[in-house]
């Protein structure tokens, strides 16, 4: 750039911020409703007016839904009054006044914008009051002088349950459960437990959308609490004449955790001009965190539903996840490990939508559920056209169990289901032997791991026979074994396979003995294992249960922690080491040794598989409750002693005697002997036929 270039910028960079600063500089507009009386005074006078359409309905409107009034010169009329709106409908002839900022002004100065009697802000602001008020009513109907009100709490309690109703939205907003403390506290520092709280006002809504015309929720409206005695309380939507539409709380006296839940009404119908009648019920709640182990209450919550006459079903417990039902349903539980709410419909809801969503960086709660229900047969005539029950409590197995038939509902409810103890086969055992005799030893002994340990003891001599026939099994292959290897060494190769397998046969037929006798025991004892599995993690028996160091026997019982996250190892073995699972752990190892010593034969590779496998149940269950790790080191403790028992009593000379005494007598196949026999004379045949065809070739 020359010289003569720059000296031309310049001059005209000049010129321009000259013009700039010699302009006259123009004030701002102002549109706010916070205007200053400077700024206000500077403004211009704009004013606001309804449309001809808008005050015909805001004459219809006042007219469906105000209240009916006599004036005193005996005219009829109808007003709105709400505070702000005082206005009177004659024929189709508006008057009255609107309170704008605490300053009352006529309406006819409004309609006519008169500025000598208010400011062009207040005419706006009370025309735009007039036209908010017009579009609610033509939307609520006569539940639009509800949009407004003031919020009061009314407390209800019996001995196991805290409630709380508040008159925004009628609705039950907070539970609070008197018999259980909350196992989570995000300060460690904190000595003093809190009570679970099940839910509150923030996490936790349920609310009816009211069948009229267009669908109004009972979440934006006031209402009145009217406690009608020292159980029942009605949150009241008062309307003209003695009529009212409201929501009855029962909560009975002692230790019940069924909340009654009736819609009631009286003379709505000659007020409610609607077809509808579709009653919906939306209910949402994001479930609080109760328990220290997040992944492991949180693998045990889940959404829950009840098909009418049906099954229990529920969402995914591990992802997010929604359904649309449009089969009956009878009730819908939001469930967490120890604690649930379920809503029971007295006559069952015709369709039904879900949704659950993993809360994954929420450090207090774990999941939220909502629930879309709809009633398609509600009446306005009825008095009671709608009740339910709702349950809020612990998922506790005898108390299910009585709700299932002491409710409205006219079939079992299968509530126990809420409770996960296996599959058919595994639940049969956990309700018809497990739960009832834990119990039982419950009802007088206080010390769970006392009941524990009686349990476990007595398992084991329900099950000592089966134990007793797998050791003498494995006694009687020890004898055999000898004999065994010689008749391996005697044929050897592929080429004798059918030999050996016959030879070896033989010798079991006239021994008595049978290599399956050993395992069918231990396959017998297997489901009860098992559903002692599902059984302790669901136990809330457990839960604050202490028993020597540890201090709740439904959670691991961490004696090692350690702060932050593994990937993968955490989300399995945690960040923790429970001393009664390493407990579980050694004992499960000296329990493989001593059956590996009973055993004959064997691959040595086996040998190593059978020594991993309680390091790998020891990573499985170092995340699970205390009590469960317990009971499985105590049953290992005893089947060591039964072991040693047996050796002790039982001499392997004695097991050859009765061998040889049993190998003189007429031999009886049994079935199974004779079944494999069939089979070997089979595979015989069809070797020689085979060498047969290989020698014509």
């Amino acid at each position: 750039m020359d010289k003569n270039t720059g000296i031309g910028l310049l001059l005209m960079a000049a010129v321009f911020f000259g013009f700039m600063w010699l302009s006259p500089k123009k004030e701002a507009a102002i549109d706010s409703d916070d205007d200053t009386p400077a700024q206000v005074a500077r403004q211009p006078l704009t004013t606001d007016s309804l449309s001809s359409t808008e005050q015909e309905w805001l004459v219809k409107n006042i007219i469906m839904n105000g209240e009916t009034v006599i004036l005193p010169d005996s005219t009829h009329a109808t007003r709105l009054s709400d505070g702000t709106l005082n206005l009177t409908v004659v024929g189709n002839t508006v008057s009255g006044t609107v309170t704008v900022d605490g300053k009352t002004l006529d309406w006819n100065d409004i309609r006519t914008a008169d500025l000598k009697k208010m400011s062009a802000l207040e005419q706006r602001k009370a025309v735009e009051a007039v036209r908010t008020a017009s579009i609610s009513m033509g939307k609520y109907g006569k539940f639009a002088k509800f949009l407004s009100g003031s919020d009061s709490i009314v407390k209800m309690e019996n001995d196991v349950i805290k409630l709380q109703f508040s008159a925004k939205s009628g609705a039950l907003t907070r539970a609070e459960l008197k018999k259980y403390d909350t196992e989570y506290t995000p300060d460690e520092s904190q000595k003093r437990k809190e009570k679970v709280v099940v839910f509150n006002d923030t996490t936790n809504s349920l609310n009816f959308r009211l069948p009229l015309t267009q669908e109004v929720s009972t979440a934006d409206l006031y209402f009145t609490p009217e406690v009608l005695n020292d159980s029942t309380v009605r949150m009241a939507l008062k309307m003209d004449n003695g009529a009212y539409w409201g929501i009855e709380y029962t909560l009975p006296k002692g230790e019940s955790y069924v909340v009654g839940i009736r819609i009631v009404q009286e003379g709505m119908a000659q007020l409610v001009e609607s077809n509808n009648r579709n009653l919906v019920i939306d209910w949402h709640q994001d479930l609080i965190r109760q328990e220290k182990g997040k992944m492991f209450e949180e693998r045990n919550s889940a959404l829950y539903y009840k098909y009418a006459g049906g099954s229990v079903e529920n969402l995914s417990e591990n992802k997010n996840d929604k359904e649309e039902r449009e089969q009956k349903i009878r009730w819908i539980g939001f469930k967490n490990q120890f604690f649930s709410s379920v809503l029971v419909a007295d006559r069952p809801f015709n369709t039904a939508d879900f949704e659950s969503k993993v809360l994954k960086n929420e450090p207090y709660f774990l999941k939220s559920f909502s629930a879309e229900a709809v009633s398609n047969d509600y009446d306005w005539n009825k008095s009671v056209p709608a009740q339910f029950s709702l349950f809020i409590g612990p998922n506790l197995y005898p108390l299910l169990s009585d709700l299932d038939h002491h409710t409205v509902a006219d079939e079992d409810l299968n509530l126990t289901k809420l409770i996960p103890l296996g599959w058919w086969i595994l639940r049969w055992i956990n309700t018809g032997i497990v739960i009832p005799l834990f119990n039982f030893l419950g009802s007088f002994i206080s010390n769970y791991g006392i009941v524990i340990l009686i349990m476990t003891l007595l398992i084991k001599l329900v099950l000592f026979p089966l134990s007793y026939k797998s050791f003498m099994s494995q006694a009687k292959m020890r004898v055999l074994a000898p004999d065994i290897k010689a008749i391996n060494d005697k044929y050897p190769g592929p080429e004798n396979a059918m030999v050996r397998q016959q030879k070896t046969m033989a010798l079991y037929s006239k021994a008595g003995a049978n290599p399956m006798s050993g395992c069918l025991p231990m396959l017998l004892q297997m489901p009860i294992l098992i559903a002692i599995f599902s059984f302790f993690p669901s136990a809330i028996e457990l839960r604050g249960e202490s028993f020597l160091w540890a201090k709740n026997l439904a959670a691991p019982d961490a004696i090692i922690s350690w702060s932050g996250n593994i990937p993968i190892i955490t989300e399995y073995f945690g960040n923790h080491i429970s001393l009664f699972c390493l407990l579980m752990t050694v004992t499960n190892i000296i329990y493989t040794r001593i059956n590996m010593q009973n055993q004959s034969g064997g691959m040595p590779g086996m040998k190593w598989m059978m020594y991993l496998m309680p390091l790998f149940f020891m990573v499985f269950f170092n995340n699970y409750a205390a009590g469960l790790s317990y009971y499985y080191f105590l049953s290992l403790l005893i089947t060591i002693a039964q072991t040693y028992a047996f050796r002790f009593f039982v001499k392997e000379e004695d097991v050859r005697k009765t061998m040889a005494e049993n190998a003189k007598k007429p031999q009886k196949k049994s079935g199974f002997m004779a079944r494999l026999e069939e089979m070997q004379r089979q595979q015989q045949a069809m070797l020689r036929e085979q060498q047969k065809k290989n020698g014509k070739r």
